[in-house]
């Protein structure tokens, strides 16, 4: 009887053992994850004020129809925040490889230049904001002293759009290229030396060898760090929102000329407490991150391979 109970409970650790490991991750999400997701669908059917949950009414799809049709701020935000995901995307990918590829290298001083990559992305992000904000600055900011050095005029970085846009996606790209550049190195250093000597035998000189071996063997983790990247674009808020301090703030300037999608969400929710609408908005973002995030996948698997 004793044999049989402990074969019934070896069958069962087999079993169920492994559900058991991994069921505090499930419970978590679905605490902190799933219910909030879930949750959030429900109030972007509501219109409801983010002060009085009690008034609460029943709208159906309107909010959606309503952002989709008769709402261009939106658009004008989603039109920024696609601006911003190509001056961002693109520059930390290729800054990140060209990093690596440094790092990979035997040179002096090597784990010190590996940890300094890293501090950008430990830094407070609204350090780097209001320091970028100062440097960007129209009358006293480093970038226009410069550029009056070379004969260029000020620019007003907060003004225009295009101009605006530079700057964001200055900060985010200094702050995030070295995260995507240890990734890379790691993937480097596992790469065989021996591909490398095949192709040096077969007379590759440095840069054949960098764009037919190892950019191909990194294709798993530059998809990786395309769909990162284009994730936190999507929810790209506290650059925006600090770059351009004070009342109108949550605007993203006069025009709303860098406000994103992000920013947006959070003028409706928290500025103007309008809770159903600011929900709609998130899940309107949550489709267009997966849409864009599939497409940014589908576009770096295409990185060709030998």
């Amino acid at each position: 009887m004793r044999t049989d109970w402990r074969e019934r409970r070896h069958r069962w650790d087999i079993r169920y053992a492994p559900y058991a490991y991994i069921a505090p991750y499930f419970l978590l999400f679905a605490v902190f994850g799933l219910f909030p997701l879930l949750y959030t669908a429900w109030v972007s059917l509501h219109d409801r004020n983010l002060l009085d949950g009690d008034s609460a009414t029943f709208v159906g799809l309107e909010n959606y129809a309503q952002l989709l049709t008769a709402d261009p701020y939106f658009w004008n935000a989603m039109g920024n925040t696609l601006s911003l995901w190509v001056l961002t995307t693109v520059p930390q990918i290729a800054l990140a490889l060209g990093i690596a590829q440094l790092l990979n290298r035997r040179i002096r001083t090597r784990t010190l230049f590996r940890m300094g990559v890293l501090l950008p992305n430990i830094t407070s992000v609204a350090a780097v904001t209001i320091i970028f904000a100062q440097l960007f600055g129209r009358d006293f900011g480093l970038i226009n002293w410069v550029l009056e050095l070379f004969g260029a005029g000020r620019i007003d970085w907060q003004a225009g759009t295009a101009s605006s846009h530079v700057a964001i996606a200055t900060m985010v790209v200094w702050r995030w290229t070295g995260y995507h550049a240890l990734i890379f190195l790691a993937s480097m250093q596992a790469i065989p030396s021996s591909v490398y000597e095949a192709a040096r035998l077969d007379g590759a000189n440095s840069w054949q060898q960098f764009w037919r071996i190892t950019v191909p063997m990194l294709r798993p983790q530059i998809i990786f760090s395309t769909v990162i990247a284009t994730a936190g674009n999507m929810r790209l808020l506290a650059e925006p929102l600090l770059f351009n301090p004070g009342a109108a703030a949550a605007t993203g300037g006069s025009d709303r000329q860098f406000q994103t999608a992000a920013l947006y969400l959070y003028e409706q929710g928290f500025a103007k407490y309008d809770f159903g609408y600011a929900s709609a908005i998130a899940w309107l973002l949550l489709v267009a991150t997966v849409l864009i995030t599939g497409l940014s996948y589908l576009a770096a698997r295409r990185i060709r391979t030998d």
